[in-house]
């Protein structure tokens, strides 16, 4: 309802701007007056114009505050919901909402729509699959999630059209140490890695978390540090292990042989183990396109038939990367006449390999619908309740499938290690002339997760006294240091389950673990959201799930006081929001009514930081307006008894503003993958 006012105000200001002064501005910022008593809203407009109109802010002000009361006067419909604008200090117009009119449409659930056309490529997790899931992994698919769950169209706003992608690297460097693992350190062939496959599952045993152990394993080996080793190898011994790697590499990204086969194997049963993974805490995928499909398509080929023709790459013939396609940098065209360019990015290297970012040039051109002539084919790989998960394959594609390649905006969940090669992405589409779909691409970066040391500690690690000095403690899958995604779930579900079964002992044994299922999760997922995106966050078990401060479960326990009231008054929210259209809301103008009404006007602000959250690529703008609703919300439910209030007509209203309050803080943990437990 806020965001309705709001954007009927700024379009009325813009039309006076032109009429009065002929100006248009790109946009009008709104902000909120530091005390409600001061009005709703507040535009600094007028400091925006002083300079350019040689006036004052306050008699610019002045002026606009005039025109828009009058035209308040003469026709209230024009800016529905404004009771009238005031200036404030040096030239602020402050605006003051009709608080009845805005309770009536708050409670009938008017609210600005968000969204548009085009369709909305959200990509995010993209383990490399030859391991388990950690906690580190959790954090990259808890924030892509939640963002396509704000893009997504549902009957509370009108939304995008959205696809949701996990990238599969299922020919890279990790995935070739696993396969190392098998056949070196275990001796495995295709045969007998079919056969361990088979055997884990009769015994019900997960390969990802037998992998978790091989790769570490595999790593010490490489360096020559592992129980593998009966002595110190020798430096010839060493660099043998490393061609191993490498051949085994190439193997992999040459396809059609054993060694592929047997990567193929195992990283399609991991991979099907992280969708389970992820699945439990809500997470789900359109399309998983994977990078063998990416080489045996030859999608490069046809991205480099187009970066030759734009003229972005060239053969450099001197220098250190003689031989090399090199990427042309904007701003350095005369590189080929004036010397070679020593820092142009390598795309294709001497021996033929093309790199990482030569691949990712590909894969982005296809995603916006670039690259001529190629789409992967799609295979059925994964059923969800409500849809299927498509696979890439490099076979015949099904009928049914929908295809991906079209995106007018791409979102790309990826840490904050991978800018430099981001950007590249970005630099290959300007100097092709997609400035279109470099302006639509965006490097949804995070920082790391890590684990305080007393989270480590109750996971079992042995910490030295100089570790448990740190604020964190980093994770590393390469030595094996870190907790499973999965792990990590079951123990805070056992947490959660454990105050469950004492406090409500009379419910089913099942339902308490459906609801210790609901805090756990909710108690992960917003602690992994509450963070701005470049913050580094330390894990910690007993923050997360602590029903005080900004945790999932204190907004999940205001929720459940809220649906008491409810309860025990014999009632339903529906009803009393349905009230609110017969009351006599006049008192709402009084000093009590103000603090009434800051409970419903920041209910009514969910769709102002919902767009807020999608303009800045930051769910934890969301988050914090979760937690501050709960905090509203417990305030107003210490001050006022509600059922025990003997006056109808302020019971009706007091009932009407838990129901409020309670709708929205369910619809803003929705859109954060929580859900709201029936008891706590």
């Amino acid at each position: 309802m806020v965001r309705t006012i709001q954007i009927a105000l700024q379009a009325r200001i813009q039309a006076i701007l032109f009429a009065r002064y002929g100006v248009t501005l790109p946009q009008l910022a709104v902000e909120q007056p530091p005390n409600i008593t001061l009005g709703e809203l507040a535009l600094p407009v007028a400091f925006e114009l002083a300079k350019r109109l040689r006036k004052a802010p306050r008699a610019i002000a002045t002026e606009l505050a005039a025109e828009l009361n009058a035209l308040i006067a003469s026709d209230p419909a024009a800016l529905a919901g404004v009771a009238s604008v005031e200036v404030a200090g040096a030239g602020y117009l402050n605006i003051r909402i009709d608080r009845a009119a805005a309770v009536r449409a708050i409670a009938r659930d008017q609210h600005a729509k968000i969204g548009g056309e085009g369709f909305r490529l959200v990509e995010h997790t993209s383990i490399n699959p030859n391991k388990a899931a950690h906690i580190g992994h959790l954090r990259n698919a808890i924030l892509g999630d939640t963002f396509q769950r704000l893009l997504r169209p549902d009957d509370y706003k009108h939304g995008y059209q959205v696809g949701v992608q996990n990238y599969i690297d299922n020919t890279g460097v990790q995935v070739a140490d696993v396969v190392v693992g098998l056949v070196h350190l275990e001796g495995k062939t295709l045969e007998s890695t079919r056969a361990l496959l088979t055997k884990l599952s009769a015994a019900g045993e997960r390969i990802d978390f037998y992998c978790w152990d091989l790769y570490a394993r595999v790593s010490q080996w490489y360096a020559g540090t592992g129980v593998d080793d009966a002595s110190l190898p020798t430096p010839a011994e060493l660099a043998r292990r490393k061609q191993i790697r490498l051949d085994t590499l190439h193997a992999l990204e040459l396809g059609g042989n054993e060694t592929a086969a047997i990567a193929e194997l195992i990283s399609t049963a991991v991979l099907r183990r992280h969708l389970e993974t992820m699945q439990r805490l809500g997470i789900e995928y359109d399309f998983l396109p994977r990078e063998s499909e990416i080489l045996s398509l030859h999608f490069w080929d046809a991205a480099r038939t187009l970066m030759l023709d734009r003229s972005v790459l060239y053969l450099e013939t001197e220098g250190k990367n003689k031989g090399c396609y090199v990427m042309r940098r904007a701003g350095n065209e005369a590189a080929e006449t004036s010397g070679p360019d020593e820092d142009a990015k390598v795309i294709v290297r001497s021996n033929g390999t093309v790199t990482y970012v030569g691949k990712d040039i590909a894969y982005h051109l296809w995603k916006f619908g670039l690259l001529p002539g190629k789409d992967f084919g799609y295979a059925n790989y994964y059923q969800y309740p409500t849809h299927t998960c498509w696979i890439s394959t490099a076979g015949a594609s099904d009928p049914a499938a929908p295809t991906f390649g079209r995106a007018d905006a791409i979102y790309n969940v990826i840490d904050s290690r991978q800018n430099d090669p981001q950007n590249n992405v970005v630099a290959a589409l300007r100097g092709m002339g997609f400035n279109d779909a470099a302006d639509h691409y965006t490097h949804f970066s995070y920082e790391m997760v890590a684990m305080t040391p007393r989270c480590a500690e109750e996971l079992g690690y042995n910490l030295s006294d100089e570790d448990r000095a740190r604020p964190f403690v980093e994770v590393s899958g390469r030595k094996g240091y870190g907790v499973k995604a999965d792990d990590l779930l079951d123990k805070l579900i056992a947490a959660a389950q454990a105050e469950v079964d004492t406090r409500h002992p009379e419910i089913d044994a099942a339902e308490r673990t459906g609801i210790a299922t609901q805090i756990a999760v909710g108690a992960l997922r917003y602690f992994m959201l509450r963070f701005t995106r470049n913050t580094v966050i330390a894990f910690d078990f007993k923050d997360a799930l602590s029903f005080e401060g900004e945790t999932g479960p204190y907004i999940q326990y205001a929720i459940v006081r809220a649906t008491n009231i409810f309860r025990k008054a014999e009632t339903t929210e529906e009803d009393a929001l349905a009230a609110v259209a017969w009351l006599d809301l006049s008192d709402l103008a009084g000093e009590d009514g103000t603090s009434l009404w800051e409970t419903w006007l920041l209910a009514a602000r969910l769709t102002a930081l919902i767009e807020q959250a999608i303009a800045t690529a930051e769910p934890a703008h969301l988050a914090r307006y979760a937690f501050q609703l709960a905090q509203q919300f417990n305030n107003f439910y210490h001050r006022y008894h509600i059922l025990n209030e003997i006056d109808s007509t302020r019971r009706a209203l007091l009932m009407a503003t838990a129901a409020v309050a309670r709708r929205e803080m369910v619809r803003a943990l929705g859109y954060l993958g929580i859900e709201a437990p029936p008891v706590m």
